[in-house]
Protein backbone atom coordinates (compact mmCIF):
# COMPACT_ATOMS: atom_id res chain seq x y z
CA UNK A 1 0.00 0.00 0.00
CA UNK A 2 2.85 2.26 0.43
CA UNK A 3 4.61 1.53 -2.65
CA UNK A 4 1.11 2.51 -4.34
CA UNK A 5 1.09 5.22 -2.45
CA UNK A 6 4.58 6.71 -3.04
CA UNK A 7 3.73 5.98 -6.81
CA UNK A 8 1.32 7.95 -7.21
CA UNK A 9 2.91 10.63 -5.10
CA UNK A 10 5.73 10.61 -7.54
CA UNK A 11 3.36 10.51 -10.51
CA UNK A 12 1.27 13.36 -9.30
CA UNK A 13 4.53 15.66 -8.59
CA UNK A 14 6.29 15.03 -11.59
CA UNK A 15 2.86 15.65 -13.79
CA UNK A 16 2.78 19.52 -11.80
CA UNK A 17 6.17 19.82 -12.00
CA UNK A 18 6.42 19.39 -15.72
CA UNK A 19 2.94 21.66 -16.54
CA UNK A 20 5.07 24.15 -14.45
CA UNK A 21 8.45 23.89 -17.26
CA UNK A 22 9.20 27.46 -18.93
CA UNK A 23 8.11 26.56 -22.94
CA UNK A 24 10.98 28.41 -23.62
CA UNK A 25 13.78 27.21 -21.92
CA UNK A 26 12.50 23.60 -22.72
CA UNK A 27 12.38 23.84 -26.48
CA UNK A 28 16.05 25.16 -25.96
CA UNK A 29 17.25 22.35 -24.06
CA UNK A 30 15.40 20.09 -26.72
CA UNK A 31 17.08 22.06 -29.54
CA UNK A 32 20.68 21.14 -27.78
CA UNK A 33 19.87 17.41 -28.77
CA UNK A 34 19.37 17.94 -32.56
CA UNK A 35 21.85 18.51 -35.33
CA UNK A 36 20.28 19.57 -38.65
CA UNK A 37 21.14 19.46 -42.07
CA UNK A 38 20.45 22.62 -44.04
CA UNK A 39 20.64 24.20 -47.57
CA UNK A 40 22.38 27.01 -48.82
CA UNK A 41 26.33 27.34 -48.71
CA UNK A 42 26.14 30.55 -47.60
CA UNK A 43 24.01 32.47 -45.29
CA UNK A 44 22.44 35.69 -43.66
CA UNK A 45 19.79 37.07 -41.44
CA UNK A 46 17.19 35.80 -43.82
CA UNK A 47 18.44 31.98 -43.62
CA UNK A 48 16.22 29.60 -41.89
CA UNK A 49 18.81 27.88 -40.34
CA UNK A 50 20.24 31.13 -38.97
CA UNK A 51 16.87 32.50 -37.65
CA UNK A 52 16.28 28.66 -36.13
CA UNK A 53 20.22 28.51 -34.18
CA UNK A 54 19.01 32.48 -33.31
CA UNK A 55 15.84 31.32 -31.71
CA UNK A 56 16.79 28.26 -30.24
CA UNK A 57 20.34 27.76 -29.90
CA UNK A 58 20.00 24.95 -32.08
CA UNK A 59 23.29 21.91 -31.05
CA UNK A 60 24.14 21.84 -34.67
CA UNK A 61 24.39 21.12 -38.13
CA UNK A 62 25.82 18.32 -40.58
CA UNK A 63 27.18 19.19 -43.85
CA UNK A 64 26.80 18.15 -47.46
CA UNK A 65 28.04 18.59 -50.82
CA UNK A 66 25.14 17.23 -52.59
CA UNK A 67 21.20 17.82 -52.71
CA UNK A 68 19.83 14.33 -52.91
CA UNK A 69 16.82 15.72 -54.21
CA UNK A 70 18.48 17.03 -57.09
CA UNK A 71 22.10 15.60 -57.09
CA UNK A 72 22.98 18.05 -59.81
CA UNK A 73 23.12 20.75 -57.54
CA UNK A 74 25.32 21.46 -54.63
CA UNK A 75 24.10 21.58 -50.62
CA UNK A 76 26.79 23.15 -48.21
CA UNK A 77 30.41 22.39 -49.83
CA UNK A 78 31.72 24.29 -52.90
CA UNK A 79 35.20 25.32 -52.20
CA UNK A 80 37.73 25.11 -48.94
CA UNK A 81 37.05 29.33 -48.51
CA UNK A 82 33.35 28.49 -48.89
CA UNK A 83 33.21 26.45 -46.74
CA UNK A 84 35.35 27.69 -43.82
CA UNK A 85 33.49 31.42 -44.31
CA UNK A 86 30.38 29.50 -43.39
CA UNK A 87 31.30 27.60 -40.85
CA UNK A 88 32.81 31.03 -39.17
CA UNK A 89 29.19 32.62 -39.79
CA UNK A 90 27.51 29.83 -38.00
CA UNK A 91 29.62 30.12 -35.28
CA UNK A 92 29.58 33.55 -35.29
CA UNK A 93 26.10 33.23 -34.47
CA UNK A 94 26.22 32.01 -30.92
CA UNK A 95 28.31 32.26 -27.75
CA UNK A 96 28.81 28.73 -27.43
CA UNK A 97 30.04 26.45 -29.54
CA UNK A 98 28.18 25.03 -32.43
CA UNK A 99 28.66 21.09 -33.56
CA UNK A 100 29.41 21.71 -37.12
CA UNK A 101 29.27 18.25 -38.35
CA UNK A 102 30.28 16.03 -41.19
CA UNK A 103 31.11 12.28 -42.98
CA UNK A 104 34.29 12.41 -44.23
CA UNK A 105 34.80 8.99 -43.45
CA UNK A 106 37.17 8.47 -46.48
CA UNK A 107 36.48 6.98 -49.78
CA UNK A 108 33.09 6.75 -50.90
CA UNK A 109 31.85 8.44 -48.14
CA UNK A 110 33.33 11.72 -47.84
CA UNK A 111 32.05 15.26 -48.73
CA UNK A 112 34.84 16.90 -48.84
CA UNK A 113 36.38 15.88 -52.58
CA UNK A 114 39.08 16.61 -54.57
CA UNK A 115 37.26 18.23 -57.29
CA UNK A 116 36.18 20.82 -54.90
CA UNK A 117 39.91 21.50 -53.80
CA UNK A 118 40.14 19.65 -50.90
CA UNK A 119 42.92 16.50 -49.48
CA UNK A 120 40.83 13.08 -50.26
CA UNK A 121 40.84 10.61 -47.87
CA UNK A 122 41.55 7.08 -48.61
CA UNK A 123 38.91 4.27 -47.67
CA UNK A 124 38.57 2.21 -44.62
CA UNK A 125 39.55 -0.35 -46.51
CA UNK A 126 42.81 1.01 -48.24
CA UNK A 127 43.74 2.75 -45.30
CA UNK A 128 44.46 -1.15 -43.56
CA UNK A 129 46.95 -1.86 -46.21
CA UNK A 130 49.20 1.03 -45.39
CA UNK A 131 52.11 1.09 -42.73
CA UNK A 132 50.98 2.77 -39.59
CA UNK A 133 52.94 5.61 -40.27
CA UNK A 134 51.52 5.99 -43.25
CA UNK A 135 47.89 5.39 -41.58
CA UNK A 136 48.68 8.65 -39.03
CA UNK A 137 50.07 10.61 -41.83
CA UNK A 138 46.60 9.95 -43.91
CA UNK A 139 44.13 10.81 -40.65
CA UNK A 140 47.01 13.62 -39.36
CA UNK A 141 45.70 15.39 -42.92
CA UNK A 142 42.23 14.23 -42.63
CA UNK A 143 41.77 16.01 -38.99
CA UNK A 144 44.18 18.93 -39.48
CA UNK A 145 42.00 19.86 -42.95
CA UNK A 146 38.70 19.17 -40.88
CA UNK A 147 40.03 21.58 -37.73
CA UNK A 148 41.18 24.33 -40.64
CA UNK A 149 37.29 24.12 -41.95
CA UNK A 150 35.89 24.87 -38.76
CA UNK A 151 34.23 21.19 -38.63
CA UNK A 152 34.09 19.86 -35.02
CA UNK A 153 32.48 16.35 -34.99
CA UNK A 154 32.95 13.88 -38.09
CA UNK A 155 30.98 10.96 -38.13
CA UNK A 156 33.81 8.88 -38.33
CA UNK A 157 35.35 6.19 -37.41
CA UNK A 158 33.34 3.38 -38.64
CA UNK A 159 34.19 0.06 -36.64
CA UNK A 160 31.48 -2.21 -38.58
CA UNK A 161 33.22 -5.52 -39.14
CA UNK A 162 33.39 -6.54 -42.75
CA UNK A 163 31.53 -9.73 -42.09
CA UNK A 164 29.56 -9.83 -44.78
CA UNK A 165 31.39 -9.38 -48.39
CA UNK A 166 28.21 -8.65 -50.00
CA UNK A 167 27.16 -5.77 -47.43
CA UNK A 168 26.03 -3.46 -49.64
CA UNK A 169 26.07 -0.52 -47.70
CA UNK A 170 29.73 -1.14 -45.65
CA UNK A 171 31.55 -3.96 -47.05
CA UNK A 172 31.11 -3.39 -50.59
CA UNK A 173 31.34 0.53 -50.43
CA UNK A 174 35.37 -0.31 -48.67
CA UNK A 175 33.53 1.44 -45.37
CA UNK A 176 35.10 -0.95 -43.02
CA UNK A 177 39.03 -1.78 -42.11
CA UNK A 178 38.80 -5.46 -41.32
CA UNK A 179 37.27 -8.25 -40.37
CA UNK A 180 39.64 -8.61 -37.69
CA UNK A 181 38.77 -6.90 -34.10
CA UNK A 182 42.08 -5.97 -33.27
CA UNK A 183 43.09 -3.91 -36.79
CA UNK A 184 39.68 -2.13 -36.73
CA UNK A 185 40.36 -0.99 -33.13
CA UNK A 186 43.98 -0.56 -33.92
CA UNK A 187 42.91 1.85 -37.31
CA UNK A 188 39.80 3.88 -35.25
CA UNK A 189 41.79 4.33 -32.75
CA UNK A 190 44.44 6.35 -34.78
CA UNK A 191 41.54 8.64 -36.54
CA UNK A 192 40.18 8.83 -32.96
CA UNK A 193 43.50 10.21 -31.97
CA UNK A 194 44.64 12.56 -34.80
CA UNK A 195 41.18 14.47 -34.31
CA UNK A 196 41.28 14.84 -30.99
CA UNK A 197 44.46 16.22 -31.06
CA UNK A 198 42.83 18.71 -33.74
CA UNK A 199 39.73 19.23 -31.29
CA UNK A 200 37.31 17.21 -33.76
CA UNK A 201 35.05 14.90 -31.98
CA UNK A 202 35.09 10.81 -33.50
CA UNK A 203 31.32 9.53 -33.77
CA UNK A 204 32.04 5.31 -33.35
CA UNK A 205 29.72 3.99 -36.19
CA UNK A 206 26.94 1.85 -36.14
CA UNK A 207 25.84 0.28 -32.97
CA UNK A 208 25.11 -2.60 -32.66
CA UNK A 209 27.16 -3.27 -35.70
CA UNK A 210 26.02 -3.31 -39.67
CA UNK A 211 28.65 -5.04 -41.32
CA UNK A 212 26.88 -8.44 -41.07
CA UNK A 213 23.75 -6.84 -42.81
CA UNK A 214 23.03 -7.13 -46.62
CA UNK A 215 20.46 -4.33 -46.95
CA UNK A 216 21.12 -0.34 -47.01
CA UNK A 217 18.94 1.16 -44.03
CA UNK A 218 18.72 4.34 -46.10
CA UNK A 219 16.25 2.53 -48.40
CA UNK A 220 13.95 0.39 -45.82
CA UNK A 221 14.00 -2.15 -43.05
CA UNK A 222 17.16 -3.99 -42.46
CA UNK A 223 16.75 -7.37 -40.25
CA UNK A 224 20.26 -9.14 -39.58
CA UNK A 225 18.67 -11.40 -37.05
CA UNK A 226 20.12 -14.19 -38.36
CA UNK A 227 23.04 -12.60 -39.83
CA UNK A 228 24.03 -10.81 -36.53
CA UNK A 229 27.41 -12.12 -34.71
CA UNK A 230 27.75 -10.64 -31.05
CA UNK A 231 31.93 -10.14 -32.25
CA UNK A 232 30.33 -7.46 -33.72
CA UNK A 233 30.40 -5.88 -30.46
CA UNK A 234 33.98 -5.99 -29.62
CA UNK A 235 35.64 -2.78 -31.52
CA UNK A 236 33.00 -0.70 -28.63
CA UNK A 237 34.23 -3.04 -25.84
CA UNK A 238 37.51 -2.54 -26.30
CA UNK A 239 37.53 1.20 -27.24
CA UNK A 240 35.00 2.18 -24.16
CA UNK A 241 37.12 -0.04 -21.66
CA UNK A 242 40.45 2.05 -23.56
CA UNK A 243 38.60 5.32 -22.65
CA UNK A 244 38.51 6.31 -26.47
CA UNK A 245 34.97 6.98 -26.91
CA UNK A 246 32.86 10.40 -26.63
CA UNK A 247 30.26 9.23 -29.15
CA UNK A 248 28.51 6.52 -30.86
CA UNK A 249 26.10 6.25 -33.20
CA UNK A 250 23.10 3.81 -33.29
CA UNK A 251 21.94 1.94 -36.85
CA UNK A 252 18.59 1.21 -37.74
CA UNK A 253 19.14 -2.14 -38.10
CA UNK A 254 16.45 -4.70 -36.46
CA UNK A 255 17.63 -7.78 -34.32
CA UNK A 256 15.17 -9.62 -32.75
CA UNK A 257 17.98 -11.67 -30.68
CA UNK A 258 18.24 -8.25 -28.62
CA UNK A 259 14.88 -6.45 -29.16
CA UNK A 260 12.07 -8.23 -30.89
CA UNK A 261 9.98 -5.01 -31.15
CA UNK A 262 12.69 -2.04 -32.16
CA UNK A 263 15.24 -1.17 -34.20
CA UNK A 264 18.27 -0.30 -32.51
CA UNK A 265 18.04 3.43 -32.61
CA UNK A 266 14.31 3.02 -31.17
CA UNK A 267 15.55 0.34 -29.11
CA UNK A 268 16.13 1.01 -25.00
CA UNK A 269 17.48 -2.48 -25.01
CA UNK A 270 19.99 -1.75 -27.12
CA UNK A 271 20.70 1.61 -26.24
CA UNK A 272 20.48 1.63 -22.15
CA UNK A 273 20.63 -2.15 -21.51
CA UNK A 274 23.16 -3.24 -23.86
CA UNK A 275 25.53 -0.35 -24.58
CA UNK A 276 24.93 1.91 -21.10
CA UNK A 277 24.30 -0.46 -18.77
CA UNK A 278 26.27 -4.11 -20.02
CA UNK A 279 29.18 -2.43 -22.00
CA UNK A 280 29.35 0.84 -19.74
CA UNK A 281 29.28 3.67 -22.29
CA UNK A 282 29.14 6.89 -20.33
CA UNK A 283 29.50 9.10 -23.52
CA UNK A 284 26.80 10.90 -26.19
CA UNK A 285 24.95 8.02 -27.90
CA UNK A 286 23.32 10.07 -31.06
CA UNK A 287 21.17 8.49 -33.88
CA UNK A 288 21.60 7.53 -37.33
CA UNK A 289 19.59 10.06 -39.65
CA UNK A 290 16.14 9.95 -38.38
CA UNK A 291 14.59 10.32 -41.93
CA UNK A 292 15.94 6.95 -43.16
CA UNK A 293 13.67 5.00 -44.66
CA UNK A 294 14.16 2.13 -41.92
CA UNK A 295 12.36 4.76 -40.11
CA UNK A 296 10.94 7.27 -41.38
CA UNK A 297 8.34 4.54 -43.63
CA UNK A 298 7.15 2.79 -39.79
CA UNK A 299 6.94 5.45 -37.67
CA UNK A 300 5.94 8.90 -37.21
CA UNK A 301 7.31 11.82 -36.37
CA UNK A 302 5.85 11.81 -32.61
CA UNK A 303 6.69 7.84 -32.36
CA UNK A 304 10.17 8.44 -33.39
CA UNK A 305 11.44 11.39 -31.22
CA UNK A 306 9.59 9.31 -28.12
CA UNK A 307 11.40 6.16 -28.69
CA UNK A 308 14.47 7.69 -29.80
CA UNK A 309 14.87 9.93 -26.74
CA UNK A 310 13.40 6.81 -24.12
CA UNK A 311 15.84 4.87 -25.80
CA UNK A 312 18.86 6.51 -24.24
CA UNK A 313 19.87 8.57 -27.12
CA UNK A 314 21.10 12.11 -26.82
CA UNK A 315 21.14 13.59 -30.24
CA UNK A 316 18.58 13.32 -33.01
CA UNK A 317 20.30 13.47 -36.17
CA UNK A 318 17.65 14.60 -39.12
CA UNK A 319 19.82 15.10 -41.89
CA UNK A 320 17.32 16.52 -44.29
CA UNK A 321 18.60 14.73 -47.41
CA UNK A 322 15.73 12.06 -47.66
CA UNK A 323 13.07 14.15 -46.33
CA UNK A 324 12.44 17.67 -44.63
CA UNK A 325 11.50 18.25 -41.24
CA UNK A 326 10.90 21.88 -40.20
CA UNK A 327 13.25 22.35 -37.13
CA UNK A 328 10.84 23.98 -35.36
CA UNK A 329 8.48 21.17 -36.24
CA UNK A 330 10.62 18.78 -34.38
CA UNK A 331 11.11 21.18 -31.14
CA UNK A 332 7.24 21.19 -31.01
CA UNK A 333 6.76 17.64 -31.66
CA UNK A 334 9.57 16.36 -29.08
CA UNK A 335 7.85 19.53 -26.00
CA UNK A 336 4.52 18.09 -26.57
CA UNK A 337 5.47 14.55 -26.04
CA UNK A 338 7.22 15.85 -23.34
CA UNK A 339 4.50 18.19 -21.81
CA UNK A 340 2.20 14.82 -22.20
CA UNK A 341 4.40 12.66 -19.92
CA UNK A 342 5.67 10.47 -22.90
CA UNK A 343 9.21 11.48 -22.28
CA UNK A 344 10.34 12.76 -18.81
CA UNK A 345 12.02 16.38 -18.99
CA UNK A 346 14.82 14.28 -16.66
CA UNK A 347 16.08 12.41 -20.30
CA UNK A 348 16.05 16.36 -21.54
CA UNK A 349 18.33 17.48 -18.35
CA UNK A 350 20.66 14.14 -18.84
CA UNK A 351 21.17 14.89 -22.60
CA UNK A 352 21.94 17.67 -21.91
CA UNK A 353 24.24 17.56 -19.37
CA UNK A 354 25.98 15.04 -21.40
CA UNK A 355 26.47 17.05 -24.67
CA UNK A 356 28.47 19.72 -22.23
CA UNK A 357 30.54 16.96 -20.29
CA UNK A 358 31.65 15.60 -23.42
CA UNK A 359 31.56 17.72 -26.13
CA UNK A 360 34.78 19.98 -26.62
CA UNK A 361 35.71 19.53 -23.33
CA UNK A 362 39.55 18.62 -24.34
Amino acid sequence: MRNIFLFFFVFFNLNVFANSLDENLVKKQIAKMLIVGFDKAKIDNSSQIVKDIKKYQLGGVILFDKNLQDKSKSKNIISFEQVKKLTQSLQNLVDYELIISIDQEGGKVQRLKKEYGFIETLSANDISKLSLNKVRQEYKSLALQLSELGINLNFAPVVDLAINPNNKVITKLNRAYSTNVNDVVKYAKILIQEQEKNKVTSVLKHFPGHGSSLEDSHNGFVDITNSWNKIELEPYKKLIKQNSVDMIMTAHVFNKNLDENYPATLSYKVNTKLLRKKLGFQGIIISDDLQMKAISKHYSLNEVVRLTINSGVNILLFGNQLAKYKTTDIINTIYEEVEKGNITYEKIIQSNKKIKNYLFRK
